[in-house]
């Protein structure tokens, strides 16, 4: 069966803008698999760093259970992880594992910095999914089927300076809003961590208000997530856009 990979810096950001896009993949055929790159060991105000990461992994799990996607382990400590070989490394060699036909990443421009390193590594990573002379950390295989990339919105659907960032299509997420937020809410380690940091008094109430707010963009459905697709050269044909055509059902361009 075809497959996605999601790559997101922390855990918990791949439920708040990815996962209703999984989810309706799913329920396509398509095989689920699921990175966090960061371990999550900062975003605390009363856990230790070493409580924290472990805590965080476990709910991360459990999150990817709720979805039915493979997990694959952080990399890298929250606020540390680099644009470097050491962890792009890592990253193309779950790229590879997964032989996935689309990849979902973060915003290249968002309101922090993890995220568009990672999402930096995780375009780098699905470059090199067919290059031989790469090996990977640890050696894997590559594959020459295309691999499509694709970026969430930012957070608040502008970039850090206020500009509106308009999706190039949306995918209707309503009919899974309640799987989603079932697997927002195993990252429950978050709830006095957002609150004290962000202000976000419900983290899952929060998803479901960006889920409204896409929707809204979208013209057309209560709940969304909207996707821009990368440019093709060096990863896939020009014409390629397997993500719209796999739901062109349950979307609508932007």
């Amino acid at each position: 069966m075809p497959s996605v990979l999601a790559i997101a810096a922390h855990p918990d950001d791949i439920e708040f803008v990815m996962a209703g896009t999984m989810l309706q993949l799913a329920r396509r055929g398509w095989d689920l698999h699921y990175m966090n790159v960061c371990d999550g060991s900062r975003g605390s105000t009363r856990l230790s760093e070493t409580e924290c990461a472990a805590t965080r992994l476990g709910e991360a799990q459990q999150a990817a259970k709720v979805l039915g996607a493979t997990f694959y382990g952080p990399v890298a400590r929250d606020m540390e992880v680099l644009y470097l070989p050491e962890y792009y490394s890592k990253i193309a060699a779950v790229v590879r594992r997964s032989k996935a036909s689309i990849v979902l990443t973060h915003s290249p421009v968002d309101y922090m910095e993890d995220h568009e390193t990672v999402c930096r590594m995780a375009v780098t990573a699905a470059f090199m999914h067919a290059m031989p002379n790469f090996v990977t950390d640890p050696p894997e295989a590559t594959y020459d089927e295309p691999v499509t990339v694709y970026h969430a919105q930012p957070h608040g659907n502008k970039t850090p300076m206020g500009e509106p960032v308009v999706p190039h299509f949306y995918v209707d997420t309503t009919d899974v809003i309640d799987q989603k937020f079932e697997a927002l809410g195993c990252h429950e380690s978050q709830r006095a961590w957002l609150d004290s940091s962000q202000k976000m008094d419900s983290y899952t109430e929060t998803m479901r208000t960006i889920g409204r707010e896409v929707g809204r963009m979208s013209g057309k459905f209560e709940y969304a997530e909207g996707w821009r697709r990368r440019e093709h050269w060096g990863f896939c044909g020009p014409d390629d856009d397997p993500l719209r055509a796999a739901l062109g059902d349950v979307s609508v361009d932007g």
